[in-house]
């Protein structure tokens, strides 16, 4: 269940109430105060503000609970996640101040005049003299958005900012949210290439299936900079890196096991091609209507691609009927559509990824009992599926090498080098995907993506600490 934080400033009338009968009160509610502030003192009044910690669903039970209490007056209630998001989360600020005629004819005119030319006649020196050398645009239409679906532009903006905010404090690379009106798929495309000079790469974010597709396909052929949809291949990255950890915690070879994959959308299908990539040799991709069998005829061009693979199964079926004797599960589809029978019925030691949010493919306390390995893309249980540990460090190492793309040999490399983060001794079955706070992710995911770029022939600058 999601928790969020509140403060309730409360004016309490000392002669009809204690502070006690506040606190019961909230916690008869489901409420856990954390903090106390007394804003105004008084013998026969005073007002506090209260933090709680509520689960989001019963902020207003707290609110109706105080309200119905005599001598307790509710002035204000805060959320402290909005209160983050007022005006932004993020901003735009100089790297040097202008406090003089001579500051301003640098930056500006008449000065600024010379470094316009310079890149006019040899665009690339853009790289070393505009912001393009270390800012990507984070853009979405707003179609897709976590777990809220088609909610528009507007809305999809806190998560663009909180992505900027992330690229900037893990990566130190300046992100930039744009979000799109227009579901259009030829003017997302246009108006990304029309942005474009400014950027030295693109993220797409939170498109739906199946234009993301096509927009990233497109813009990745019409585009002389790398171009990323994190919903894809960010989640790929990081289920390949958590399999090859969870694989070593069962002794099992990647080569020898049987996989199936629930939710052939945007992220399944990347998964699908990491997994395959990656050695995978038996591979079962069931959507709502069933598996995608080999040879199939299919009118998704993702899936056809699918269909046309022989690693993939041939055998039709339900996700109830196929997961039997399958050595891992991967979710990215929807809530409980499996149980702890159906665990049962895997191969021995199994692995299960559940990351669907908020609610798994299998609630957690049913798969524990019976899992070698389990995940979820939850915060709240152990081996957390997060992209976060992704798109920083990727990002990172294209722009310090001018990748021209991020191919297929950049993921994978980007993927064992997540897994190489957590060492031998640490590992287990409850660790086997490192926090996004560990400071050797982005190092070591920079790292390798800038050795796969060079060695596949894609970067076009070798960064100082690699000569």
């Amino acid at each position: 269940m999601a928790q969020t934080s509140i403060i309730l400033r409360v004016e309490l009338n000392h002669g009809l109430v204690s502070f006690g009968d506040v606190a019961a009160t909230i916690s008869r509610a489901g409420g856990d105060i954390t903090s106390i502030d007394v804003i105004r003192p008084g013998k026969e009044s005073s007002v506090r503000d209260i933090t709680v910690d509520v689960a989001d669903t019963k902020e207003s039970t707290i609110v109706d609970s105080l309200k119905a209490q005599a001598g307790i007056k509710i002035i204000n209630v805060s959320d402290r996640t909005f209160l983050v998001h007022l005006g932004g989360k993020v901003e735009v600020t100089p790297k040097l101040p202008i406090k003089n005629r001579d500051d301003l004819s640098r930056v500006y005119t008449p000065g600024v005049a010379r470094v316009c030319t310079a890149i006019a006649e040899n665009p690339d020196k853009a790289y070393s003299l505009t912001i393009k050398r270390n800012t990507v645009a984070v853009i979405s239409d707003g179609t897709a958005v976590l777990g809220l679906g088609d909610i528009g532009p507007h809305a999809a903006a806190p998560v663009m900012e909180g992505k900027a905010m992330l690229f900037k404090q893990l990566a130190d690379v300046d992100a930039f949210p744009i979000c799109l009106d227009t579901k259009d798929t030829e003017e997302i495309i246009r108006t990304i290439k029309a942005i474009s000079p400014i950027f030295g790469g693109i993220n797409l974010e939170d498109i739906s299936s199946p234009r993301c597709f096509e927009i990233e396909r497109r813009l990745a052929e019409e585009l002389d900079m790398p171009v990323f949809h994190d919903d894809q291949h960010g989640t790929a990255v990081v289920v390949i890196a958590g399999l090859l950890n969870a694989l070593k915690v069962t002794g099992k070879r990647i080569g020898n096991i049987r996989v199936v994959v629930n939710g052939i959308g945007a992220a399944g299908v990347s998964i699908c091609k990491m997994l395959l990539n990656a050695g995978v040799t038996r591979l079962v991709p069931v959507d709502r209507e069933g598996a995608i069998v080999r040879g199939g005829q299919y009118e998704y061009p993702m899936w056809q691609w699918l269909a046309d693979q022989p690693q993939v199964e041939d055998r039709p079926g339900t996700l109830k009927e196929l997961i039997a004797d399958a050595d891992v599960f991967i979710g990215v589809s929807r809530g409980n559509l499996l149980n702890g029978d159906d665990v049962k019925r895997m191969a021995a030691d199994p692995i299960v990824f559940a990351m669907a949010n908020p609610v798994p493919e299998i609630a957690p306390e049913e798969a524990l009992p019976h899992t070698a390995v389990f995940a979820t893309g939850r915060s709240d249980y152990p081996n957390q599926i997060n992209n976060v540990l992704v798109f920083p460090g990727i990002f990172r190492g294209v722009l310090d090498c001018r990748a021209r793309v991020i191919n297929e040999p950049m993921k994978l490399a980007a993927a064992r080098a997540i897994a190489a983060v957590i060492s031998e001794n640490e590992l287990n079955e409850q660790y086997i995907i490192p926090s996004i706070f560990n400071e050797k992710v982005v190092q070591n995911v920079r790292k390798a993506v800038i050795e796969t770029a060079i060695l596949t022939g894609v970067s076009r600058r070798v960064p100082p600490d690699f000569r």
